[in-house]
Protein backbone atom coordinates (compact mmCIF):
# COMPACT_ATOMS: atom_id res chain seq x y z
CA UNK A 1 0.00 0.00 0.00
CA UNK A 2 1.52 3.02 -0.72
CA UNK A 3 0.52 6.43 0.79
CA UNK A 4 1.06 9.56 2.13
CA UNK A 5 -1.57 9.59 4.45
CA UNK A 6 -1.54 9.00 8.58
CA UNK A 7 -5.15 7.86 8.19
CA UNK A 8 -3.61 4.79 7.18
CA UNK A 9 -3.71 3.97 10.83
CA UNK A 10 -7.14 3.48 11.00
CA UNK A 11 -6.80 0.28 9.26
CA UNK A 12 -4.34 -1.43 11.54
CA UNK A 13 -6.81 -3.95 11.96
CA UNK A 14 -7.29 -5.01 8.44
CA UNK A 15 -3.26 -4.50 7.76
CA UNK A 16 -2.23 -6.38 11.19
CA UNK A 17 -4.29 -9.45 9.74
CA UNK A 18 -2.92 -9.46 6.49
CA UNK A 19 0.32 -9.63 7.59
CA UNK A 20 0.20 -12.41 9.56
CA UNK A 21 -0.54 -14.35 6.42
CA UNK A 22 1.63 -12.98 4.25
CA UNK A 23 3.66 -9.89 3.72
CA UNK A 24 2.31 -6.21 3.73
CA UNK A 25 4.55 -3.59 3.29
CA UNK A 26 3.26 0.01 3.60
CA UNK A 27 5.39 2.39 1.34
CA UNK A 28 5.50 6.00 2.63
CA UNK A 29 6.87 9.09 0.71
CA UNK A 30 9.12 11.58 2.09
CA UNK A 31 10.68 14.62 1.02
CA UNK A 32 11.87 16.87 3.75
CA UNK A 33 12.10 16.43 7.42
CA UNK A 34 11.61 20.26 7.77
CA UNK A 35 8.22 20.68 8.93
CA UNK A 36 7.68 24.13 7.52
CA UNK A 37 9.21 22.85 3.80
CA UNK A 38 6.91 20.11 3.97
CA UNK A 39 3.46 21.95 4.32
CA UNK A 40 4.82 24.24 1.57
CA UNK A 41 6.13 21.13 -0.63
CA UNK A 42 3.22 19.29 0.08
CA UNK A 43 0.00 20.98 1.33
CA UNK A 44 -2.70 18.53 1.69
CA UNK A 45 -1.04 15.65 2.76
CA UNK A 46 -0.10 14.38 5.82
CA UNK A 47 3.09 15.90 7.65
CA UNK A 48 6.58 14.45 7.76
CA UNK A 49 6.09 13.74 11.09
CA UNK A 50 2.43 12.15 11.22
CA UNK A 51 4.29 10.12 8.46
CA UNK A 52 6.94 9.01 10.46
CA UNK A 53 5.01 8.06 13.27
CA UNK A 54 2.71 5.72 10.64
CA UNK A 55 6.48 4.24 10.01
CA UNK A 56 7.32 3.74 13.81
CA UNK A 57 3.39 2.36 14.03
CA UNK A 58 4.24 -0.75 10.88
CA UNK A 59 7.51 -1.00 12.61
CA UNK A 60 6.22 -2.00 16.09
CA UNK A 61 3.56 -3.93 14.41
CA UNK A 62 5.88 -6.07 12.88
CA UNK A 63 4.60 -4.31 9.38
CA UNK A 64 7.46 -4.16 6.75
CA UNK A 65 7.70 -0.93 5.20
CA UNK A 66 9.64 0.95 2.28
CA UNK A 67 10.28 5.21 1.82
CA UNK A 68 9.70 6.52 -1.59
CA UNK A 69 12.32 9.48 -1.43
CA UNK A 70 10.71 12.08 -3.89
CA UNK A 71 10.32 14.68 -4.83
CA UNK A 72 13.91 16.11 -4.04
CA UNK A 73 13.77 19.46 -5.47
CA UNK A 74 16.30 21.38 -6.75
CA UNK A 75 17.66 24.64 -4.89
CA UNK A 76 15.12 23.81 -2.05
CA UNK A 77 15.12 20.37 -0.39
CA UNK A 78 18.26 18.91 -2.30
CA UNK A 79 20.70 19.69 0.80
CA UNK A 80 22.66 17.08 2.50
CA UNK A 81 21.37 18.25 5.78
CA UNK A 82 17.77 17.17 4.60
CA UNK A 83 18.89 13.93 3.17
CA UNK A 84 20.18 13.02 6.74
CA UNK A 85 17.13 14.08 8.29
CA UNK A 86 15.01 11.80 6.36
CA UNK A 87 17.66 8.88 6.29
CA UNK A 88 17.72 8.90 10.08
CA UNK A 89 13.51 8.86 10.45
CA UNK A 90 14.40 5.77 8.07
CA UNK A 91 16.30 4.06 10.31
CA UNK A 92 14.73 5.08 13.24
CA UNK A 93 11.62 3.21 11.88
CA UNK A 94 13.84 0.42 10.50
CA UNK A 95 12.41 0.98 7.03
CA UNK A 96 13.11 -2.30 5.42
CA UNK A 97 13.92 -0.31 1.79
CA UNK A 98 14.04 3.19 0.13
CA UNK A 99 13.05 3.99 -3.18
CA UNK A 100 14.93 6.68 -4.78
CA UNK A 101 15.76 7.01 -8.64
CA UNK A 102 18.49 10.44 -7.90
CA UNK A 103 17.73 13.68 -6.57
CA UNK A 104 16.10 15.95 -8.50
CA UNK A 105 12.06 16.00 -10.20
CA UNK A 106 10.39 15.51 -13.46
CA UNK A 107 8.27 18.06 -15.27
CA UNK A 108 6.16 17.33 -18.30
CA UNK A 109 4.64 20.09 -20.49
CA UNK A 110 1.79 21.52 -18.65
CA UNK A 111 3.12 20.44 -15.18
CA UNK A 112 6.16 22.69 -15.61
CA UNK A 113 3.60 25.46 -15.87
CA UNK A 114 1.92 24.91 -12.64
CA UNK A 115 4.97 23.92 -10.97
CA UNK A 116 6.30 27.22 -12.01
CA UNK A 117 3.57 28.94 -10.48
CA UNK A 118 3.82 27.73 -7.49
CA UNK A 119 7.61 28.66 -7.29
CA UNK A 120 6.72 32.16 -7.77
CA UNK A 121 4.30 31.67 -4.74
CA UNK A 122 6.46 30.01 -2.82
CA UNK A 123 10.06 30.73 -3.48
CA UNK A 124 10.43 34.38 -5.13
CA UNK A 125 13.16 34.27 -7.72
CA UNK A 126 13.25 30.73 -7.70
CA UNK A 127 11.71 29.93 -11.33
CA UNK A 128 14.20 32.05 -12.91
CA UNK A 129 16.25 29.80 -11.22
CA UNK A 130 15.06 26.18 -13.18
CA UNK A 131 14.35 27.86 -16.25
CA UNK A 132 18.09 28.74 -16.48
CA UNK A 133 19.40 25.35 -15.15
CA UNK A 134 17.24 23.66 -17.02
CA UNK A 135 15.30 25.40 -19.70
CA UNK A 136 12.47 22.89 -20.73
CA UNK A 137 14.11 19.71 -19.46
CA UNK A 138 12.53 16.52 -18.56
CA UNK A 139 14.81 15.58 -15.81
CA UNK A 140 16.03 18.41 -13.85
CA UNK A 141 18.53 16.86 -11.33
CA UNK A 142 19.92 18.53 -8.06
CA UNK A 143 23.77 19.80 -8.86
CA UNK A 144 24.08 18.16 -5.74
CA UNK A 145 22.98 15.16 -7.06
CA UNK A 146 26.13 12.48 -7.17
CA UNK A 147 27.35 13.82 -3.29
CA UNK A 148 23.83 12.97 -2.43
CA UNK A 149 24.02 9.11 -4.09
CA UNK A 150 27.40 8.75 -2.25
CA UNK A 151 25.76 9.75 1.16
CA UNK A 152 22.80 8.17 0.92
CA UNK A 153 24.29 5.03 -0.18
CA UNK A 154 26.77 4.76 2.58
CA UNK A 155 23.72 5.54 4.85
CA UNK A 156 21.84 2.69 3.90
CA UNK A 157 24.52 0.29 3.14
CA UNK A 158 25.64 1.02 7.30
CA UNK A 159 22.29 0.10 8.36
CA UNK A 160 21.07 -2.51 6.20
CA UNK A 161 18.61 -0.51 4.35
CA UNK A 162 17.67 -2.18 0.74
CA UNK A 163 18.25 0.89 -1.69
CA UNK A 164 18.80 -0.40 -5.01
CA UNK A 165 15.88 0.13 -6.51
CA UNK A 166 15.59 -3.20 -9.02
CA UNK A 167 15.98 -5.03 -5.12
CA UNK A 168 13.66 -2.96 -3.53
CA UNK A 169 10.92 -3.72 -6.12
CA UNK A 170 11.96 -7.55 -6.01
CA UNK A 171 11.83 -7.39 -2.06
CA UNK A 172 7.88 -6.02 -2.85
CA UNK A 173 7.22 -8.30 -5.23
CA UNK A 174 8.30 -11.42 -3.67
CA UNK A 175 5.37 -13.20 -2.20
CA UNK A 176 5.59 -14.60 1.14
CA UNK A 177 3.24 -17.42 2.46
CA UNK A 178 3.13 -17.53 6.85
CA UNK A 179 1.35 -19.92 7.11
CA UNK A 180 2.31 -23.63 6.62
CA UNK A 181 0.38 -25.70 3.64
CA UNK A 182 -1.54 -28.46 5.81
CA UNK A 183 -1.12 -32.30 4.31
CA UNK A 184 -4.03 -34.54 3.11
CA UNK A 185 -3.13 -36.93 5.63
CA UNK A 186 -1.44 -34.76 8.85
CA UNK A 187 2.35 -35.25 9.77
CA UNK A 188 3.21 -38.45 8.74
Amino acid sequence: IQTKSARILRDMDLLTAINSKTKCVVEMTLTTYDEDLCRIIEPNVSSTAERLAVLETMRDAGIPTVVWLSPILPFINDTEENLRGILDYCIRAKVRGIICFGFGVTLREGDREYFYSKLDENFPGMKQRYVKTFGNSYECSSPNNDSLWAVFEDVCQKHGIIYNANEVFAYLHHFEEKERQISLFGDL
